[in-house]
């Protein structure tokens, strides 16, 4: 029904794009508190008949008593399944019928649900957001059914799934105080035994306006919009305030190395993971920059290298997983005609280290820049990356929503000699951990 945590090699993929230059445009938006604390974020755009609703909730998995995981991401399920005015499974199809779509996603540090309706339609996306916050219809009933749904998911997705235990299988090397560490989807066992309170209690602390960013962007009328927002959201009620949680952990001093094992795999993974400072910090989108020499296309160094020329790799990527508190900095490779994986771990390694000592060329700069470009336009030019967007500036920006105009600009200003120093301060071999992932034997 709704896709999940992409694979690392989508995850990936992102750097392998390449498109002609458009000049970024700035974003406009308008900006407001309601009385009851929800944050609205309206962006108007009257180039297309299309309007995205949007609501993210700061809750993720991090979030979760450690005897109960994977609440956040199964209200994800839950808060789909109807209201006190929509019965029993017809949430998304008065979507399709009405000629939208819908989805929603939960990540470790927020949940977001999204419509992308016709802007005729508005009113309707308003409505069942509204519905979601107000009146869920949380019961046993709805718990028991999307059980399932969950089991079936984690099979398909993480237990079935070529790799699908990869990132959870290095988040428990990488973290060990934060609870970045845990699986995303959780634990069944917790579910199976929550209590119907607990559901209630969840979902009364958290999916509150007061944490929570209603962003619309498209086809709309500011003022009117406005009016119909108070309308379907003002009877919300204002929760105690949500304080994140903050857990440092100590710094890596010794490299990790560890083994885990896929039963659904025919060819093993090497792969180094460093911790990186969260998604707010200049040092993160350093590291986006790195990634993009390393593996951002056929001519990147690790690919021309390992895939091209020496041809000891299937596949190479690098990709900083940022987060909110912290990152994690992979580089995967797998082998091609029985290349030794610790051969390949050289190979990065060889690459990493050049980064360390030397400047990279003028045109390997400004062949990332340009790649930077392409992917903030990409990224921004539908209506639901828009207001995805413009929410992850208020929610993990210090509250700036103009974060959406402000990181290419900051992305162009990082400079080669900075590439050069976080590649030296984060990319070093005491501070990693290195998992071989094999398959199973039989």
């Amino acid at each position: 029904m709704r896709k999940r945590q992409r694979s690392l090699m989508m995850a990936s993929a992102m750097f392998l794009l390449s498109a002609p230059i458009v000049k970024a445009q700035k974003v406009q938006f308008t900006e407001y508190d309601m009385p009851n604390g929800l944050h609205v974020i309206l962006h108007q755009d009257k180039s297309a008949p299309v309007v995205a609703v949007s609501v993210m909730y700061h809750v993720g998995s991090k979030n979760e008593d450690t005897a109960r995981t994977g609440f956040a991401h199964f209200f994800e399920h839950l808060l789909f399944e109807g209201s006190d005015n929509i019965k029993r499974g017809e949430f998304m199809k008065i979507v399709s019928a009405n000629g939208g779509q819908n989805n929603a996603n939960t990540t470790q540090d927020r949940t977001f649900y999204y419509e992308v309706f016709p802007s005729n339609q508005l009113e309707l996306g308003l409505w069942l957001e509204s519905e979601r916050m107000l009146h869920p219809v949380i019961n046993e009933i709805g718990v028991r059914t999307q059980n399932e749904v969950v089991k079936e998911e984690k099979r398909q997705s993480f237990e079935n799934r070529p790799y699908g235990k990869l990132v959870e299988s290095i988040f428990k090397d990488l973290f060990t105080n934060h609870a970045y560490h845990r699986s995303l989807i959780g634990s069944m066992e917790h579910l199976n035994a929550a209590k119907l309170d607990e559901f209630k209690a969840f979902f009364k602390k958290y999916y509150i306006p007061n944490n929570a960013v209603l962003t619309i962007a498209g086809d709309i009328n500011i003022e009117k919009t406005k009016t119909l927002i108070t309308s379907y959201f003002g009877a919300a009620q204002r929760g105690p305030d949500v304080i994140q949680p903050v857990v440092k952990e100590e710094p890596i001093t010794k490299e990790i190395v560890d083994t885990a094992y896929d039963s659904n795999i025919q060819i093993p993974m090497i792969t180094t993971t460093y911790r990186t400072p969260g998604r707010s910090t200049r040092d993160s989108k350093v590291l986006q920059m790195i990634s993009s020499i390393l593996s951002g296309g056929a001519s990147s160094k690790l690919y021309k290298k390992m895939v091209d020329d020496k041809k000891e790799a299937l596949e190479v990527a690098a990709f900083n997983y940022a987060l909110e508190d912290y990152g994690a900095y992979i580089v995967y490779s797998l082998p091609n005609n029985n290349t030794p994986l610790t051969t390949l771990l050289n190979d990065i390694d060889e690459e990493v280290a050049k980064l360390q000592t030397d400047l990279i060329s003028e045109s390997d700069y400004q062949k990332i820049q340009n790649q930077a470009e392409n992917n903030y336009v990409s990224a921004n030019t539908r209506m639901l990356g828009v207001a995805e967007n413009l929410s992850n500036g208020y929610t993990f920006y210090n509250k700036n929503t103009n974060h959406i105009n402000e990181e290419l600009n900051e992305i162009k200003s990082i400079t080669r000699e900075e590439i050069r120093e976080v590649a030296k301060k984060y990319l070093n071999k005491n501070q990693r951990v290195v998992l071989y992932y094999l398959p199973a034997t039989k």
